[in-house]
């Protein structure tokens, strides 16, 4: 195609010039060249990136479910722990680029991809990276997470030609979570729990899972630090303590494919059971490989906004 392309373009080169030669004019010669690229914002500056790239890497797991959901095709994806709904992309065809944080670089320039998709887990490689090949990093800021996310579909809806259904599908998602949030609104308090190798911490607002309160307006229970990404370690005790309307539960272990006690087990104790959450069954264990592993992408994040608003409106 780009050869074609290329011909295309040299003949009419010629067509031009040879109308000059004989002392013409061409209309032609004053038109706009043809744009093959769009400029994208994105977390670490603005890259030229061509339209509808044929070869396209992307270690985010958010933007491959977008992309998914758009029907693009996608070429190379870090392996190791996809989760079931993207299982499609483990072997066959598809590159293996490293893992979801270390990328490979010799396999990457091998392949020769025209654009690469990142975001915080390998926001360090971008400069590498960008040696290869466009690269994008869409990161999605905590502080503001809707917004950045719709910032980013919009811009792969830009390079792949699909603004009108991304466009559709995000004011589908609005619109779900503006009724979440006015069920959120008298549903009482919550507090967000992750566990892991039988350890367990919380997440406050601010945090990487805050979408639950930042978002679809669940009130906090407590206060609890936001800094890092692993949340702030907690006692049953202290479960019991804040005694929460609702918990959200999300299991690591079963998200990255570790060997390690469910989360129901491990919350399985006098203390946690006796909290307002647990005795009127409000206690929602979240997919963990949507929340962990996969994020904002367009299907999941309708998937996680559905399971809020199952919880809160129950």
């Amino acid at each position: 195609m780009a050869h074609l392309r290329f011909a295309v373009l040299s003949a009419a080169a010629a067509a031009t010039l040879a109308l000059t030669a004989c002392g013409g004019s061409s209309e032609a010669a004053d038109a706009p060249a043809t744009t093959s690229t769009v400029a994208i914002d994105h977390a670490q500056g603005t890259t030229e990136v061509p339209v509808n790239p044929e070869t396209v890497f992307t270690f985010d797991l958010g933007a491959l479910d977008t992309l998914d959901a758009l029907g693009v095709d996608v070429d190379g994806v870090p392996q190791g722990t996809l989760p079931a709904q993207l299982s499609a992309y483990e072997g066959g065809d598809i590159t293996t680029i490293g893992s979801v944080k270390e990328p490979d670089f010799e396999a990457i320039a091998a392949a020769d991809p025209d654009l690469i998709i990142i975001s915080s887990r390998v926001a360090d490689s971008y400069d590498e990276l960008s040696d290869i090949a466009p690269t994008i990093d869409l990161t999605v800021d905590a502080a503001d997470p809707i917004a950045s996310f719709t910032a980013h579909t919009e811009s792969l809806g830009r390079i792949f030609g699909a603004e009108d259904e991304v466009a559709e599908r995000l004011a589908a998602l609005d619109t779900e979570i503006a009724e979440t949030k006015e069920a959120a609104a008298s549903a009482g308090n919550g507090l967000i729990l992750m566990t892991s190798a039988g350890e367990v911490t919380a997440y406050g607002a601010g945090s990487r899972f805050g979408l639950i309160h930042d978002v679809l307006g669940v009130e906090p229970a407590a206060e609890v630090k936001s800094e890092g990404t692993h949340g702030e370690a907690v006692s049953f005790e202290y479960i019991a303590e804040i005694n929460p309307a609702h918990l959200f539960v999300i299991d690591r272990d079963a998200a990255v494919g570790e060997a390690g006690a469910a989360a129901s087990a491990v919350l399985d104790n006098e203390l946690v059971n006796g909290t307002d959450a647990a005795k009127n069954d409000a206690v929602t264990y979240l997919d963990s490989a949507s929340w962990y592993l996969i994020g904002y992408g367009l299907n999941n994040l309708d998937s996680m906004v559905s399971a809020v608003n199952e919880a809160v409106a129950a």
